[in-house]
């Protein structure tokens, strides 16, 4: 090899190392380690920390900042002590504050977001898989927040995508643990108490061993975010392969709990003739058995979701199917697991096709959920029985709008380290009292890691559908199937994604989600950090550039988005951007009514519009934000404006005004609609809250109202009281229904959580 040659390869080489690696490389630290303490008298949860074996226990310390100077020592003093005995794992955290009047109590209301206020984190990775782990956290107002990551909290499939509320993989905080938290403030910070019982906990199997962890420390008045073991501030605390490692020694036990249910309801449904209230009562319950510490088991019959929250309403202005999130607490425990294909627009199981349909509840009889692990392979078998479902349309007729039916999964993957996994998944829909109605869905996924910066991810699906034939599908498998391939490269300064995915004309996942086929998409994302650290009252810059096109099989141009802009990130959390500039283009191969009798005709639609978003502090008691979007839209114009108004009072009150406004200017007529929503809670502690939720839309002219009482025991179960009620304000002439009350139902239901382990 001749000089030239070496060099070139060594320069290759290096430029190879520095791309895939090279993040690794620079911030190549030792893992930090800490011992958790074996106790034999267990502490008092009283947040006071003031028992004696807190005080002859080692601290751990050393947290260092990931935002907003990466490196640097944790601007106020913070120890942690770990202890446990053969019950529970104990986390008490000394958070010292040289101001604290300046401490940010945040909403005291479980699961409340955490980026609003201070507050203490911990993330358990208990395989020590360094992909996935428990989450649990608290603020100065002693909510529990907990949740589960999965795949380091980056999403399932090559789509990506975040379970914050309900969306598939990533972090979901939709899981409810069984577990103690309390704090305390005085004149030099707060101190928080935790109790985590191992039967909460997921792990290989009992003796001495290591988890890995990471604690976090939130400082909202300054937008710091500190941990124990350092990361770049391009990840967050779920970046678990960067976590530290915690020695201690956890029991052999199998868990076994139940919680039953008793629900009363009264209903009246106004639009039969002579209404009158239909009173029901039902029992329940779910049971969790530990088969051993790492496989669990779930049974739940009867199923009720009388607590879970109602849906967003939502205006559609496109051709395609609307999202809307899982937030049924039985299906998100564990729900990464699950989670294959593209978040929100081709996922090969979706939850809400079991027990909903169009809407409508639909009776679970009986199901049973088995996850965890065997060896390095993570398993899940989901397996729901439904009833007939049935129901009146707005002339007082009954119709049905669902048979019985049995949904299965079936869903394993095997882990093989630096985010790295393979797996397939088979989903199944049976009509029980017809068996030639079926659908199958096949799929297999992967990811690969490479470096800490760049992640490949890809999927591939089949289905096969009784009914085939009539879907009309074309080329390979008749049209039955979706494949996509993306990757992800990330930085502290840079943000690079593409992908393409290809959707045939008859893929159909029925108990899956799939916004349209026939299809090719290809999409990209680059966006630069430019920091000003000399600033202090300013954090960054984040220019970008985006674009997605979609065409069909045939090579018709369906839609795409171009998009261009700056991000304006100040160190209170405030925000703007420059006017994003967007060129757009809609293909419509046949005419589209938008509106009833507005239809635009068939054509290729190309325009430019700016889009505007903004927020202020939504730390502060009262914060703004809101934006619009304005140009060309097919043949015509849209404006289409959104505010949000959000209050809180102290840590009890929180109160929130949104409203979304279009209107829409095209050739073909005009129209307008509109989009109101206004959220309030207010906790008298914890564990007891007052929540409502009442929405209006201009569509329907419907005004919906969601109102509950929460009185919490642990892992989600207690007394729930729900009214929901939806009261028509249109008139006859728009809508053919008389103004006045539609639907009314009262509903209150008491669970309680039973812990059988022995």
């Amino acid at each position: 090899m001749t000089p030239t040659t070496t060099s070139t390869a060594g320069l290759v080489l290096a430029a190879a190392t520095f791309l895939l690696g090279g993040p690794s490389a620079l911030n190549a630290q030792s893992v930090p380690t800490a011992q958790a303490v074996q106790i034999v008298a267990p502490p008092t949860i009283d947040g006071r920390l003031s028992d004696e074996i807190w005080s002859g226990m080692p601290a751990i310390t050393g947290f260092t900042q990931r935002e907003p100077s990466e490196g640097s020592p944790v601007s106020q003093r913070t120890e942690v002590r770990v202890a446990y005995d053969g019950e529970a794992l104990y986390v008490g955290a000394w958070l010292f504050d040289e101001t604290p009047s300046g401490i940010v109590v945040g909403q005291t209301l479980r699961d409340a977001s955490l980026n609003d206020s201070d507050a203490f984190v911990v993330v358990l990775d208990t395989y020590l898989d360094r992909q996935n782990g428990f989450v649990f956290g608290t603020t100065p107002a002693g909510i529990e927040y907990d949740g589960q990551v999965a795949g380091e909290g980056v999403g399932g499939g090559a789509g990506g995508g975040r379970q914050q509320r309900g969306s598939a993989g990533g972090f979901n905080l939709n899981w409810d643990g069984s577990w103690e938290v309390a704090t305390t403030r005085d004149g030099e910070g707060w101190y928080a108490e935790m109790r985590i019982p191992f039967t909460t906990l997921r792990y290989g199997a009992g003796g001495p061993q290591e988890w890995g962890v990471n604690f976090e420390r939130k400082i909202r008045r300054n937008s710091e975010e500190s941990v124990w073991a350092p990361l770049p501030r391009q990840f967050n605390v779920y970046r678990i392969s960067l976590a530290g490692t915690l020695a201690l020694e956890a029991p052999s036990r199998r868990t076994v709990s139940i919680s039953p249910y008793v629900l009363a309801e009264g209903f009246k449904d106004y639009r039969v003739a002579d209404p009158e209230i239909d009173y029901g009562y039902q029992a329940g319950g779910d049971a969790k058995i530990g088969l051993d510490q790492s496989l669990t088991l779930d049974l739940t019959v009867n199923t009720d979701f009388a607590q879970a929250e109602v849906d967003d309403q939502q205006v559609n202005l496109t051709r395609f199917s609307l999202f809307f999130p899982e937030k049924r607490a039985f299906f998100l425990e564990n729900a990464g697991t699950f989670a294959v294909g593209a978040s929100r627009s081709a996922e090969l199981f979706f939850s809400r096709r079991i027990g909903l349909t169009s809407g409508q509840e639909v009776p679970i009889q009986a199901g049973a959920r088995l996850t965890g692990k065997v060896g390095d392979v993570q398993i899940g078998l989901l397996n729901i029985q439904t009833d007939d479902a049935f129901t009146v349309d707005d002339t007082g007729a009954q119709e049905r709008v669902a048979f019985s039916t049995n949904f299965g999964v079936l869903r394993a993957y095997r882990e093989l380290g630096n985010r790295t996994q393979l797996g397939g998944i088979f989903v199944s829909r049976l009509n029980t009292s017809d068996a030639s109605d079926r659908n199958f869905t096949y799929g297999i996924d992967g990811r690969v890691g490479v470096g800490e910066a760049l992640t490949l991810d890809s999927w591939f699906g089949l289905t096969s559908t009784s009914q085939g034939a009539a879907l009309g599908g074309t080329g390979f498998n008749d049209g039955e199937y979706g494949f996509e391939g993306a990757l992800r490269y990330v930085t502290r300064d840079w943000q690079v994604s593409a992908g393409y995915r290809q959707v045939g004309d008859a893929f159909n996942p029925e108990v899956g989600f799939v916004n349209r086929r026939d299809y090719r998409h290809v999409n990209f994302r680059i966006l630069r950090h430019l920091r000003t650290e000399s600033v202090p009252w300013f954090r960054e810059f984040r220019p970008h550039v985006s674009g997605n096109v979609f065409w069909t099989l045939d090579g018709f141009n369906e839609s795409y988005l171009f998009h261009v802009d700056n991000h304006f990130a100040f160190e209170n959390g405030a925000f703007f951007q420059l006017p994003g500039l967007n060129f757009t283009g809609e293909g419509l191969e046949e005419p589209f009514e938008i509106r009833e009798g507005i239809v635009i005709p068939e054509g290729t639609y190309r325009n430019i519009d700016w889009e505007f978003r903004a927020n202020t502090n939504r730390g502060a008691p009262v914060s703004l934000s809101g934006g619009w979007g304005l140009g060309g839209f097919y043949s015509g114009t849209r404006f289409g404006p959104n505010a949000t108004l959000a209050y809180r009072y102290t840590d009890k009150l929180t109160a929130s005004l949104r409203a979304d406004y279009f209107d829409v200017r095209l050739e073909e007529g005009d129209f307008t609609t509109a989009v109101l929503r206004f959220n309030a809670s207010y906790s008298f502690t914890p564990r007891l809250y007052l929540q409502a939720n009442i929405q209006y839309n201009d569509d329907t002219e419907d005004v919906s109202t969601n109102a509950r009482i929460g009185w919490l025991d642990t892992a989600g179960t207690g007394l729930f009281i729900v009214l929901n009620d939806t009261n028509h304000r249109g008139s006859l002439e728009r809508t053919g229904l008389v103004a006045g009350p539609k639907q009314r139902q009262l509903v209150i239901k008491y669970s309680r959580l039973f812990d059988l382990t022995r």
